[in-house]
């Protein structure tokens, strides 16, 4: 099984995590992660990942992020279907960045599209083509 997890989700750990809500985000995610480098999961990587997170300013963060496109199985360039898929996202209310996240999963077979971001999230029963889900409620789904 794939799985794409968006930048918000690297990004998680990375967060104030004084909210009780962010640290079991995190915790989900790490644990995620522990899963998908045992190859237990694989992992879908994208063009648009990259994009995001070359604009994070912090080095560290930056470099730690970009070490799971090497984990990655596979690698999403922008395409003709990409960009297809991206605007029917957005014709029902989807971010344009995120529409191409979730294109660039929805191109690579990812089963699981992962996210903390409350707007995908809010919108996710909009596209029928691939779950969207919490870290959180994906490690519960899978009972991990």
């Amino acid at each position: 099984m794939r799985l794409y997890l968006d930048n918000c989700c690297f990004n998680r750990p990375y967060d104030d995590q004084s909210m009780l809500t962010i640290r079991l985000e995190t915790e989900a995610k790490l644990h995620i992660q522990h899963a998908i480098r045992t190859e237990q999961y694989a992992l879908g990587w994208s063009y648009i990942l990259d994009y995001e997170n070359a604009a994070n300013p912090l080095e560290e963060r930056r470099a730690e992020i970009q070490r799971w496109e090497d984990i990655a199985d596979v690698y999403a360039v922008e395409t003709p279907t990409i960009l297809a898929m991206m605007r029917q996202f957005v014709a029902v209310g989807i971010k344009p960045k995120d529409a191409l996240h979730i294109a660039c999963a929805k191109e690579m077979d990812c089963q699981y599209f992962l996210t903390v971001d409350k707007g995908i999230l809010k919108k996710a029963k909009r596209i029928a083509q691939i779950q969207i889900l919490t870290p959180i409620d994906f490690v519960i789904e899978q009972g991990l």
